[in-house]
Order: C-alpha cells, then sequence, then structure tokens
C-alpha cells in the first residue's frame, strides 16, 4: 500500500473522528461499507471488459444489471448535503441487501448495514477522498491491506493473530502446490482469503487467452518506475512478478464457486474475505465462522469429513486450547495451536492432495513428544515435497517470528511409490529488506528476491516426479570459495535417526575455513612478538609501581 493511499486513510480517519465517528468497531465498519462500494464499481467496470473480450463467466456477470445501474458509485458520488447522506441509507444499501438470490455474498454482507456517517458534509469528504484513485491498481487484494491499516492506525495491528500473509509468500506456495480445476481449495484460518483468492487467480491464468504480469509490488510501483516491465525485468532478472487472466475458458465456473472453502473464527474477517471474494467473482464460496480446531466451534459432520485436494495456510501460532474443547479426530495429542492445525491438513487432505503451509520454526526441531510424533507421521506418511526456510522479517511490522513453509502431498493410495528424499531451500531475502519499515512496511528490494530462483529449481524438481531434488548432498562440505548454498536435501532415512529434525539449518552444507598461505614460521614469530610486547609492557608497569 502506497503512501498517497495511507495519506488518503489517514485524512478520512481525522474527519471521521472529528465528525463524531469514534468508536474503532464502528469506523472500521463505516469505512469499509463506503470503501466495498467503491470497489464494486471498479470490479463492474473490469466485468464489462471481460464480457466484450467472450468471457461469459461469474467474474463477467454484471452486478449492477439495466435499471439498477443507478446504484453504482459513479452514478450518485457527484451529490452532496442530505441528498447524498439519504440516496446511500435509503436507496444505495437497500438494494445491496436486497440481492440475496444473484448475490448472495453482496446481500448477506450489506443485511442490517446501517449508515452512522450522519453528517452530511463529513460523509461528503469521505466519498470525494475515496472517488481520487483507483483501487484495483493497486494490488489483487488492496482491501486487505486497507483493513489492515485500519487495524494498525487503531493500535490493534495483528490483534489475535490477524495480519495477512504477504503476497509474495502467497504467490510461491499458490504455484508450488497448483490448483486446477476440479481441485477443491481449503484454508482453515482464512482470514481475509488472500490464499483463496490467489489460488483462483493461478486457476484463471491457465485458463485464458489473455494473461496480464505485474511486478509483485502493484501497478503504481510500476507506474513510478516509468519503465516497461519488460525492461525493469531485463535490469533487475530478481524481480519477482503475478500474472492475472480473465478466465473466459473456464470449463464450469459453478465448478470452481463450489470448490472454494474457508473458515475462520472472526465474523469480521469472514465478512472482509466474504467480500473479497465477491470482488474477484466468487460469489458462492463455502466459507463459515467456525473453530477448525473445536467439535464445539460450529463445525458439521460434513465439515469434519470432508477431504481437499488443496490447502493452503497461514494459521495462527500463539496460544493452546483446552484439552475438552480439541477435536478428537486430529492425529496428535499436543494443545498447541501449531501442531493442532498441521494435524488437521494432515486430517483433512484428499489422497493425492497437496498442501503448503506456514509454520514456527519451533515445530521443525521442537523435542516434545507431540513435536516428534507429528513430524514422523509427516515424513512416513505423507511426501514431504520441501521445507522452505522464510527470512526472520518476513512479517514486519506485525511479528518477528522464524518461520519456513512445509510443502507435502498425501500418497494416492497406500501401495504408491514413495518420496526417499526430502528437499530444502533458504530464502535470505524475498524482495523486502529484512530490518527496515518505512510507512507501515518494509522497503522494496527488488534486486535481491531469492523468491523467483526458488520457483525455478522447484519447476526442475517437480519435472523430475520429484525424484532428484535440485542442490548438494545435507551436510556436505564445501571449498572455502564457494558460494553460500540455497537449496540442498537429506533421506527420510538420516531424517529418523536425529527425531526428523526438518530445521533447514541442521542440514545445510557447510563451507571449510580457508586455509592460510602464510609461512608457520611467519606466524609464530608474529605471536612470539606480541607476546614478548606484552611482557615488556608488563615489566615495565611493575617497575613504574615498585617506585
Amino acid at each position: 500500500m502506497n503512501n498517497e493511499l495511507r495519506r488518503k486513510l489517514d485524512k478520512i480517519t481525522d474527519v471521521l473522528w472529528a465528525g463524531g465517528v469514534t468508536n474503532p468497531v464502528t469506523y472500521i465498519e463505516q469505512i469499509s461499507y463506503l470503501i466495498f462500494l467503491k470497489l464494486l464499481d471498479e470490479e463492474e467496470t473490469l466485468r464489462e471488459q471481460r464480457a466484450r473480450l467472450g468471457a461469459t463467466g461469474g467474474n463477467a456477470k454484471l452486478l449492477f444489471p439495466a435499471q439498477s445501474e443507478r446504484y453504482r458509485w459513479q452514478k450518485w458520488r457527484f451529490k452532496s448535503g442530505n441528498e447524498l447522506r439519504d440516496y446511500i441509507r435509503d436507496e444505495v444499501f437497500p438494494y445491496m441487501a436486497s440481492l440475496a438470490k444473484d448475490e448472495p455474498e453482496v446481500a448477506d454482507y450489506f443485511r442490517d448495514a446501517v449508515l452512522e456517517i450522519v453528517d452530511p458534509s463529513v460523509l461528503k469528504q469521505v466519498v470525494d477522498e475515496l472517488d481520487g484513485f483507483e483501487f484495483t491498481k493497486l494490488g489483487p487484494d488492496v482491501k486487505g491491506d486497507i483493513f489492515e491499516y485500519l487495524l494498525v492506525h487503531l493500535g490493534s495491528s495483528s490483534l489475535n493473530g490477524q495480519f495477512r500473509t504477504p503476497r509474495q509468500i502467497r504467490s510461491f506456495m499458490v504455484e508450488m502446490v497448483d490448483p486446477d480445476i476440479g481441485d477443491t481449495l481449503f484454508d482453515p484460518a482464512c482470514g481475509t482469503a488472500g490464499f483463496l483468492i490467489d489460488a483462483v487467480d493461478h486457476l484463471l491464468v491457465k485458463y485464458s487467452d489473455h494473461v496480464s504480469e505485474y511486478p509483485i509490488y502493484g501497478e503504481e510501483w510500476l507506474e513510478r518506475k516509468g519503465k516497461s516491465l519488460a525492461e525493469l525485468k531485463t535490469e533487475i532478472p530478481r524481480l519477482q512478478t503475478y500474472r492475472k487472466g480473465a478466465g473466459e475458458k473456464i470449463p464450469d465456473w459453478d465448478v470452481l464457486e463450489a470448490s472454494v472453502y474457508g473458515i475462520d473464527v472472526s465474523r469480521q474477517m469472514v465478512r472482509i474475505a466474504m467480500m473479497n471474494l465477491v470482488l474477484h467473482g466468487i460469489r458462492h464460496a463455502r466459507l463459515k465462522r467456525a473453530n477448525s480446531l473445536s467439535d464445539m466451534g460450529g463445525l458439521n459432520e460434513d465439515d469434519l469429513r470432508r477431504k481437499y485436494k488443496v490447502i493452503l495456510a497461514n494459521p495462527p501460532f500463539a496460544g493452546q486450547l483446552p484439552k475438552d474443547s480439541i477435536r478428537a479426530d486430529l492425529p496428535t495429542n499436543s494443545k498447541k495451536s501449531e501442531l493442532l492445525f498441521l494435524s488437521l491438513m494432515m486430517q483433512h487432505l484428499a489422497p493425492g492432495g497437496r498442501c503448503a503451509v506456514v509454520v514456527p520454526e519451533g515445530l521443525l526441531f521442537g523435542s516434545t513428544g507431540a513435536h516428534v510424533e507429528l513430524r514422523k507421521k509427516l515424513v512416513s506418511e505423507f511426501d514431504l515435497l520441501a521445507v522452505v526456510s522464510l527470512p526472520a522479517g518476513v512479517f514486519k511490522p506485525y511479528a518477528g517470528v522464524k518461520t519456513s513453509v512445509l510443502v507435502f502431498r498425501k500418497p494416492a493410495s497406500d501401495t504408491a511409490k514413495r518420496l526417499d528424499k526430502v528437499w530444502f531451500y533458504e530464502i535470505r531475502n524475498d524482495g523486502y529488506d529484512p530490518d527496515k519499515v518505512s510507512g507501515g512496511g518494509r522497503v522494496e528490494t527488488p534486486e535481491k528476491n531469492d523468491i523467483p530462483d526458488l520457483l525455478a529449481q522447484w519447476k526442475a524438481y517437480k519435472a523430475s516426479g520429484y525424484a532428484q531434488p535440485p542442490g548438494l548432498e545435507a551436510n556436505a562440505l564445501l571449498p572455502h570459495d564457494t558460494d553460500e548454498p540455497t537449496c540442498w536435501f537429506t533421506t527420510r532415512a538420516r531424517l529418523a535417526e536425529i527425531d526428523y529434525n526438518l530445521g533447514a539449518g541442521q542440514w545445510k552444507p557447510r563451507r571449510a575455513e580457508a586455509v592460510s598461505d602464510e609461512d608457520p614460521r611467519d606466524l609464530i614469530a608474529d605471536v612470539l612478538g606480541d607476546y614478548r610486547d606484552v611482557v615488556s609492557g608488563l615489566e615495565k608497569l611493575l617497575a613504574e609501581l615498585a617506585k
């Protein structure tokens, strides 16, 4: 999110607070309603463009057909005074809430919505500020960025672990599990639905004739550079990008929508996730407010039994659950949330399914019985395809915890051939400075991003049927002048020897110390010379003290 957007949000905040909207929950709710209306208007413009390209799926179906076009942001944004306030309150909100049949998620979001910005001049200032920029140019899920920034502004950032996984991390995780049409997609702690949306975007690109590519930092970053993307990719070989497509060749949009599942314990997050998915053309995702880990958290029997082909998640790490509320079917006796979430994903992965999950570093080498047993089950009963070590600062400014990504799949059958090796990749830089934070976010370093190389190595690994991991054998001793390795591999047998320790550093090849070419006699003479100088100095000091 750029500084101009932050400035506008800060100004809106000042205007709302001065206008009497001072309750934090009300503040977030009111600004979210208006941002959603603006985003819906921009999404309608994109859908019109898709329709002209021949797309007929859900992301080309108009939100404001025929006479209802008068409810679009661009049709009423020039109103002012009581007319503006009354129109939004009495016309726009009720229309959105009436879309239960065609747009049930939009209707659900605006059901019982109340416009609490009662001062017309305050409302007009907010509308004018929001009208001053195009949200869709700021990145694929800017609404999540906005919600995050609002929480930061209110001093509640990362409240209960509610911060989003950075785009550059989600992007490579989605590419590694490579979802396709027919795969059920699941995030058991979905937050703002970033993983689910990235997975859908990945699918759309596969089924598009018209594909656009953007830098990971957003379109405005590209515009500020004043160069084409092709020029920048030549200048910055490590520049990470993502692609977008209309998905006009999706064979059945209903199948795609029916394949998206998400659960979150926060009602507010579920509403944001639902809103985010609707804006990306997924109007009928299976989102639910529940506790994925609990028998008493709102899950039904279908939820407990359902298996998924693709699971993507960055679940909350902190805290423990009371033993009595933990699901009895999870394959661990631990009360720690990180172990419970990993066991949940192992439990819900369908045969042949793939999972990519962010885990805290301690899970990889923890010595408790629960840690060791779960890692043993992961390595023994699943194909652990990769352990990707992330930089320590990847979640700044919200958290500084060191994390890794586990990528694994469930064998298609009990008799399927198993993989014997586990691949490790160390990302030292993810395209952002690990230490510097500016304007509420980390400083961009596109020239140092290791993720494009990770994906290139992964592509070769996948092409081998995961039989030959790229890189060096674990703990190899390298010549002192060798470049620091980025990837290596070990075997399941060696993992078993040390309690299935999955820490990347445990298996990293080492560089030998450089051997000096100096004559040992010269080195000894230098040491003796230094020693004599010390003795001489002490003797002089002793003589001075004796006077």
